[in-house]
């Protein structure tokens, strides 16, 4: 039943997002794993279009925000608003009260505004002068930059990035899929298509069958060494956190979940290796004259790392 959910959900995506299955894939593993979603991307490649069949296909509520540098924090968390009738002050719910929020073009605003989003991402609460608020479940930010655009912006610092479980690129299609782009019209008019396939429900419930994944210590060993590799690496300067460890956990276990199966193995782990780490980490002066990729500096150090055998029954 819920592999048909699933296939059910990644239909909807494809809807307006052609030829990207791994990334709609991807997408989805962030959601089931409770984690918060960077794309970085250049213009005009689908990313509102995938963040509203998102929240369409799971009957969420959705909200867009436009980061720019005069962006205030009560723009997004909320404020409080004098009421004539009360005498009192009310809060006013922002724009992150809902399901599927969209941070369009982040690294736009300026660092205070960040910090008050990411602070909530990480706790998914917020506490004001007299009340304190819990987000309805479930909750996830996709929040988009340019990585072509540097003039203007304010790059998010490195404690800020690792709040994000997954950083992504969606990419330009290939030619054959942008000619069907092109004769079938995809895009916005795709999005009226769209019918919710899963209730809010449903989804919480999958999370809680993700949680439940079974992990072999040999796996977990596994995650544990490559991210200390990372930390001792000539090639970078800055290694992965404790957090990035527990997030290589839970990608690997919606992984596995996505996949059908009830227990993760290390192929799990692999592919979600460069998703979960890259934008935590910060190559060296020498591997960057070198031109290395983080990518490139990734697959070497799982190429390196003893790989387990599991056995599963």
């Amino acid at each position: 039943m819920n592999s048909l959910k699933i296939l059910a959900i990644l239909n909807n995506l494809k809807e307006v997002i052609l030829g990207k299955d791994h990334v709609l894939k991807n997408v989805l593993i962030c959601l089931l794993a409770r984690g918060h979603l960077l794309i970085e991307d250049v213009p005009g490649v689908g990313k509102t279009s995938l963040a509203k069949a998102l929240a369409k296909s799971l009957d969420l509520s959705y909200k867009r925000i436009q980061f720019t540098p005069d962006l205030m924090p009560s723009d997004i968390l909320g404020i409080n608003i004098y009421d004539r009738d009360s005498g009192t002050f009310v809060f006013k719910k922002g724009p992150i009260f809902n399901h599927i929020f969209l941070a369009d073009e982040i690294n736009r605003t300026s660092p205070k505004t960040q910090s008050s989003l990411l602070q909530v991402m990480e706790e998914g609460e917020l506490s004001t002068e007299d009340n304190h608020y819990i987000l309805e479940k479930p909750f996830m930010v996709l929040a988009t930059q340019n990585p072509l655009e540097y003039q203007g912006t304010f790059p998010l610092p490195e404690a800020q990035l690792d709040r994000f479980l997954m950083r992504i690129s969606i990419g330009y299609p290939n030619k054959q899929f942008e000619i069907q782009i092109l004769k079938e019209n995809y895009g916005y008019d795709k999005l009226d298509t769209i019918d919710s396939v899963i209730s809010k429900d449903e989804i919480i419930e999958m999370q809680n069958l993700v949680d439940n994944i079974s992990v072999h210590e040999d796996v977990m060993t596994y995650i544990v060494n490559i991210v200390h590799t990372t930390r001792t690496n000539p090639d970078l300067r800055l290694g992965a956190s404790p957090r990035a460890s527990i997030d290589l956990l839970k990608a690997s276990k919606a992984r596995a979940f996505v996949e059908g199966r009830h227990y993760v193995i290390p192929d799990d782990v692999k592919s979600m290796v460069v998703p979960v780490l890259s934008h935590r980490l910060i190559p060296s002066s020498e591997a960057k004259i070198d031109g290395k990729s983080m990518d490139v500096i990734l697959h070497n150090i799982v190429n390196e790392v003893f790989i387990p055998v599991i056995v599963n029954d």
